[in-house]
């Protein structure tokens, strides 16, 4: 299949690298709002440059991969929608539920598919912590922990303004990873408490590219809360770019007989370890493939052609989109919120596969 991609920034790099590792689909142009980026990612990568306009009006691209700033995912997937093809974008699926739900949508009305990032959840260290869930070797799942905490990415990302704009903040930055790798282990998300603030007003960049540029905190960068999981689990969950340092977990579940310790949902790899009941912690031997960033848009192709439901699909986005906005909700309403979306877990991947196969 031949496709698009729009955006040509930081993040691009992977989509691009990762499309030369698989024979399931060809990019075959590119564009942005900076012509020179999409100019100069188009010689790298040996595809052609385009306007936005002529890459949506190319009848040969079928999908397009909307690697955007977040708050315009859903503006770019509509105009991708209304072109007739299929759309893939980067975390967040958007930055509010109303605009999201249009995307889902619209898409259903034009028989078109959605598809969104993160595909992290589909790498060997997530697909093997949900087999070890999934055979029972720490029994019933029970409750759980989550944390990202970090002091943003001012000191090392060449444009981080947006990640503290409406759209930013660790929530629909990170939370994307962590949300979507839990509900692919333990299922939908039921309710949600909430406390959210900020620490800063303002953040002083030091990257090389932006060095003592002053960035105005217009969203949340602190959010602890609780996630009520439909099977009854309980997460508890911090995501903040407030802290210095720290030494808590990623995530850990805890089961009747044992706790389980997944890696970090941003890779796609291990380690993966567990602890029985009265014992000490033991490897978990990974048994797929890492891959890379890229892998969700293979298994959305090969679905396509396959007519079965992709993986990091557009109802897993929005459900995940859903639970991430309700804990700035719950902060201010001072109530638990229930989430009106649900969703399928993920199917999970077979064993024994090589890498950038997808069944």
């Amino acid at each position: 299949m031949k496709i698009g991609i729009i955006g040509c920034g930081t993040i691009s790099g992977a989509y691009f690298e990762g499309a030369k590792r698989t024979e399931i689909l060809e990019i075959k142009g590119c564009a942005d709002i900076n012509q020179e980026a999409s100019r100069s990612k188009a010689e790298k990568y040996n595809c052609k440059s385009y306007t936005v306009e002529e890459l949506l009006l190319d009848s040969e691209i079928e999908l397009v991969v909307n690697l955007t700033i977040p708050r315009v995912h859903v503006d770019v997937g509509l105009q991708v929608l209304n072109a007739g093809k299929h759309v893939y974008s980067e975390k967040p699926l958007g930055v509010d539920i109303d605009s999201g739900k249009q995307l889902i949508d619209t898409a259903a009305e034009k028989g078109l598919r959605v598809g969104s990032a993160p595909d992290t959840f589909l790498g060997g260290g997530i697909q093997t912590s949900r087999l070890t869930i999934d055979s029972t070797k720490i029994g019933k799942p029970l409750s759980g922990t989550a944390f990202m905490c970090g002091h943003g990415p001012e000191s090392w990302h060449p444009n981080p303004a947006f990640y503290y704009d409406i759209g930013g903040g660790p929530m629909l930055d990170m939370g994307p990873y962590y949300i979507t790798a839990l509900v692919n282990l333990l299922g939908p998300v039921k309710r949600v408490a909430a406390i959210t603030t900020k620490a800063f007003e303002e953040r002083i960049a030091t990257s090389q590219a932006v060095n003592g540029l002053r960035i105005p905190v217009n969203t949340t960068t602190h959010l602890t809360g609780i996630l009520e999981f439909e099977n009854g689990v309980i997460i508890t969950m911090i995501m903040s770019f407030d802290m210095w340092r720290h030494s808590l977990p990623c995530i850990e579940i805890y089961g009747e007989t044992g706790t389980l310790r997944v890696p970090d949902p941003n890779t796609f790899g291990g380690p993966v370890a567990i602890c029985p009941a009265g014992g000490d912690w033991e490897d978990v031997p990974i048994c797929y493939p890492n891959n890379a960033r890229m892998i969700g848009v293979v298994d959305m192709v090969s679905a396509i052609e396959s007519d079965r439901i992709h993986r990091a699909n557009g109802d897993l986005a929005y459900h995940v989109l859903e639970v991430m906005l309700a804990f700035d909700k719950s902060s201010e309403s001072g109530e638990h919120v229930l989430i009106e979306s649900t969703t399928e877990r993920p199917a999970p991947i077979s064993t024994g596969l090589n890498e950038w196969q997808i069944d």
